[in-house]
């Protein structure tokens, strides 16, 4: 294991300054570490502007495995064979593993030494990796020029008819659906389940569809199966670029964050804190979101971007303003009994 200190380093986009480590020392060559995440594009974009400088700068191996399974997490905790270093996590699942005790509490005298981070992206066993929204999208020929500006409109058959889509989950939709019959947002939560499943049941037979996964929804706006589809915010701009006919809302959008945390029992979590610490580079995130427009909260990162690409970002002031705070701790207490409702709810 490397020797590292808690003093502060700074990182560069191909270069890391450490405090009593010599960056390419035998002991660092002979350690690899283990990422969990999503895989994908986002992982080729994470290894080539991160995981590669990173080993280029310390010596230290990353090795990325996916998917992301908060099931796995336990199995692997619970038995002592833990074979991820670092792990991504949503944030109901961020929930469930910290108060499981499945996750090792945060150094963030090493990761945030200047204490600059914002309280909300930290917590004691997790840190804030990105941020995105789950807004609605809409097809901007369907509707004679009109434009769907909040979720009342999304169940607003008659002025805008056609078929939708929502994904097949009660996560988000039931806020959704609070927010269509009128309750603001800052008194979403707790959920009124029963409430909430009264206004879905007005649009459910307008989704031909649930979707499944980010793809799909993107497809069914594009082809024009649907009219409007809830979606994350990151999938709509690409087509937007490309010409295509869609936009989104951001009204009542539910901001949601995903997070980095260390499994209990993990072979190598000092060099897991380091890499953390590296993913704190302003240069090499503003460049992410340049290609994933998912923003963490990594101090100097906006200020190297274009104002009017900020504008079109989840945490911009403008769009955080009319979302809500997706509330993983009432879904990490919730889910089971809920998902079970939900699933009933499906098959009437």
């Amino acid at each position: 294991m490397v020797n590292l200190t808690r003093r502060t380093f700074n990182v560069g986009a191909s270069s890391l300054v450490l405090a009593g480590l010599g960056a390419r020392s035998a002991a660092a060559q002979d350690v690899t570490i283990v990422v969990n995440g999503s895989g994908g594009s986002l992982a080729e974009v994470i290894k080539k502007l991160f995981e590669d400088p990173f080993t280029k700068a310390t010596g230290i191996k990353v090795r990325a495995t996916a998917p992301v399974s908060l099931p796995k997490l336990k199995a692997m905790v619970e038995s002592g064979n833990v074979e991820w270093d670092l792990t991504e996590l949503n944030g109901d699942d961020v929930a469930r593993a910290s108060e499981a005790g499945w996750l090792e509490p945060i150094d963030y005298a090493l990761i945030d030494p200047n204490n600059v981070l914002p309280e909300m992206a930290k917590l004691r066993d997790a840190v804030v990796r990105a941020s995105y929204s789950t807004v609605f999208g809409y097809r901007t020929d369907r509707f004679g020029g009109k434009a769907p500006k909040s979720w009342a409109d999304f169940w607003d058959v008659k002025n805008f008819p056609g078929p939708r889509s929502l994904e097949n989950s009660p996560k988000g939709n039931l806020e959704f659906a609070l927010l269509a019959a009128g309750v603001p947002l800052d008194k979403i939560y707790p959920i009124d389940v029963d409430k909430a499943f009264a206004k879905l049941d007005e649009l459910k037979d307008h989704i031909p569809v649930w979707w499944e996964n980010g793809a799909q929804h993107v497809q069914l706006l594009v082809d024009g199966e649907v009219n409007m589809t809830s979606c994350w915010n990151g999938r709509i701009s690409p087509l937007k670029k490309e010409g295509k006919p869609v936009d989104i809302s951001w009204n009542g959008g539910a901001l949601m964050l995903s997070y980095l945390g260390i499994p209990k029992g993990a072979k190598h979590p000092t060099e897991a804190q380091l890499f953390l610490k590296y993913r704190m580079d302003p240069k090499a995130s503003a460049e992410f979101v340049k290609i994933i427009p998912y923003p963490g909260f990594v101090p100097g990162m906006m200020e190297l971007l274009e104002p009017e690409f900020v504008a079109t970002l989840p945490t911009a002031p403008q769009n955080a303003a009319v979302q809500f705070r997706f509330d993983s701790g009432w879904w990490a207490q919730n889910l089971d009994k809920v998902q079970k409702r939900w699933n009933d709810w499906l098959l009437i």
